[in-house]
């Protein structure tokens, strides 16, 4: 008998994307939903799938995580997101895997995460292929990393599969340029209140040479239109979460004259 899989999904305002995700893990033993409080139909169609359905004030991509894993009954978390879809060749490479009860081998499992941008998915660069850690025994890992990327490490073995998850990220390019100001304004808070000085050098040439590895050294070009609105967005986030720390280190100089 196989042990039991919880598929946990954290969403918010994910209306467009929920059913989707909804469909991809019909198969897990149990489903578990944690919304932060949507004002759309997040919520209504999430509980035609599920009457585990929770609504919590939003702790942040790590604490929002780490609230749905202990919601959850399986001793399996299969971490996803409303905008995420397990793919059918990464569902069967699951349900292979324990139903051949090789699972007691491995405490975690990891597997490609492929974006739909644009219109295309895309293959290279820095986003692909982009290897989560998202499946893992409930009691050997945890959910850990820096606001506003978290990350799940485990205390064992690890396998990958050979299947996708896809990620529907965002919208437009538009939505791409407000997520790396919001991103960019976490990451520059966390690294002020950590005491990180600002340096000149990081904000001179991160950018260029982040540009540089996704879009040449990763073959990002070859994503087309695209690759080159990716690496340069990226490039751009980079800037300015350098250029806000400095405004916070002068905002703290102001106050202390």
């Amino acid at each position: 008998m196989r042990e039991k899989i919880s598929a946990c999904i954290t969403a918010g305002n994910e209306q467009k994307n929920i059913r989707r995700c909804l469909e991809s893990v019909r198969w897990a033993d149990e489903i578990v939903v944690v919304d932060s409080f949507s004002d759309d139909d997040t919520v209504k169609i999430a509980r035609e799938f599920t009457d585990k359905v929770h609504q919590h004030k939003w702790l942040g991509y790590i604490g929002q995580k780490n609230l749905i894993k202990d919601l959850a009954e399986g001793p399996w978390i299969l971490f996803i997101d409303a905008d995420e879809e397990i793919s059918p060749e990464l569902k069967g490479e699951i349900i292979a895997e324990f139903t051949d009860s090789h699972s007691d081998r491995h405490a975690g499992y990891e597997f490609p995460r492929l974006v739909h941008y644009l219109g295309t998915w895309i293959t290279h660069g820095d986003w692909y292929p982009d290897i989560k850690l998202r499946l893992f025994r409930k009691d050997k890992g945890v959910c850990g990393g820096k606001e506003p990327h978290d990350r799940t490490t485990v205390n064992g073995a690890v396998k990958r599969f050979r299947g996708h998850m896809y990620h529907y990220t965002y919208d437009n390019i538009q939505d791409q340029v407000n997520t790396a100001n919001r991103f960019s304004s976490i990451t520059a808070q966390g690294w002020h209140q950590e005491g990180k000085r600002f340096r000149w050098a990081d904000l001179l040439f991160r950018p260029f040479f982040r540009f540089l590895r996704g879009y040449i050294l990763k073959w990002g070009f070859l994503d087309g239109f695209a690759g080159l609105v990716i690496a340069t967005t990226i490039s751009y986030g980079v800037f300015i979460k350098y250029s806000k720390l400095r405004e916070l280190s002068l905002t703290d100089e102001s106050s202390a004259h």
